[in-house]
């Protein structure tokens, strides 16, 4: 029997956040006012956002993760949180040095479009250090947001950057592993996500995070989806080094190329209006889907569909974890909300 096959579980790392999600009437212009209607607190951050989804999914699996969180209410938050939902908080550290990270989630009422004001607090200081994958029994290492984590996107003379080191140390432990990055507006996305690539399994980005990291440019001006350059993000990334697949999702859906060669597509479901109440979180709520359908041996499309589920159920609701139900009633979504028509046709 392989290590693939015996291990099992998701461990997933990197940032640990709290949202304060604030629902506005507008977004304003400087020195000008805009009106909260509502607020809620909830997760953020990829691996806890992953992590709480999968566990609310049902996931028949063991669930960890690893980080740092302050010393204060908000780290408490966090773990008292993941001791509800039943997730292994050995690995998440608490530090006096720095505040737990927070996010004010700035998110407009009609179009459920978000603006994110951060606080990097103790996710900067985190290393990953004390993580010692040979303990790990987990089949798969999920580390994100890759340009959010000041200590694990720093230099690493052997990898490149502290991060494609952690993931060279997890794939060499026999963990399969994989990335999400955040949609920064800098150029450093060569420089931090590249080097991390050659030790991927799995990378899940959205187009705008593959276009910055290959150099395509996947929305043309009038915004629509271009498929082809998508099509080349895609290709580039696994040239760049991912190992089994590489998946970008989109409003529209998900793409996936296998190393392979294969394509797949997956529309996304036709969500009335009136049904999104918030998109925050919605790409980590695809990135659970297509994750827990990796582990489980699904197959590249039904695991997108499950993606495309998931993040449909996400939009339900402002938080990034709220309106993530069980596996049963998510995939039940497709039935009441079709699927939107293909844009690309899959070769799988």
């Amino acid at each position: 029997m392989s290590a693939a096959t015996t291990r099992k579980g998701i461990l997933a790392g990197g940032n640990w956040i709290v949202d304060q999600v604030k629902m506005v009437d507008c977004y304003p212009q400087r020195e000008t006012l805009a009106n909260i209607s509502s607020q809620s607190e909830g997760t953020g951050g990829s691996p806890y956002n992953i992590l709480l989804n999968l566990a609310k999914l049902g996931a028949k699996i063991p669930l960890a993760g690893a980080g740092l969180v302050g010393q204060d209410a908000f780290g408490e938050y966090i773990l008292n949180d993941l001791k509800r939902h039943k997730i292994n908080a050995r690995d998440i550290r608490v530090t006096p040095k720095a505040p737990t990270s927070y996010t004010d989630v700035m998110t407009e009422e009609d179009t459920g479009r978000r603006t994110f004001f951060h606080c990097r607090g103790a996710n900067s200081l985190w290393d990953g250090k004390g993580l010692d994958f040979k303990k790990s029994r987990a089949r798969m290492f999920h580390l994100g947001y890759l340009l959010l984590m000041d200590t694990i996107d720093g230099p690493d003379k052997k990898h490149g950057t502290r991060g494609a080191a952690l993931l060279a140390a997890a794939q060499k432990a026999g963990l399969k592993t994989s990335i999400d990055c955040v949609s920064e507006d800098s150029n450093r996305f060569k420089k931090v996500v590249t080097p991390a690539l050659a030790h991927t399994d799995y990378c899940i980005v959205n187009e705008y995070e593959a276009g910055m990291t290959t150099g395509f440019k996947i929305r043309l001006d009038d915004g629509s989806l271009d498929t082809v350059a998508l099509r080349h993000a895609a290709g580039a990334l696994l040239q760049l080094g991912v190992g089994e697949l590489v998946v970008i999702h989109v409003p529209e859906g998900g793409f996936a190329r296998t190393r392979g060669g294969q394509d797949f597509w997956q529309s996304s479901l036709k969500l009335p209006q009136k049904y999104i109440k918030g998109a925050a979180g919605a790409g980590d709520a695809f990135c659970t889907g297509v994750l827990l359908g990796i582990h489980e041996g699904w197959g590249t499309q039904r695991s997108l569909f499950t993606g495309v589920c998931a993040a449909a159920a996400n939009l339900s609701d402002p938080t990034c974890t709220g309106g993530m139900k069980s596996l049963r009633t998510v995939l039940g979504l497709a039935k009441k909300y079709r699927p939107r028509p293909p844009l690309i046709e899959d070769q799988g």
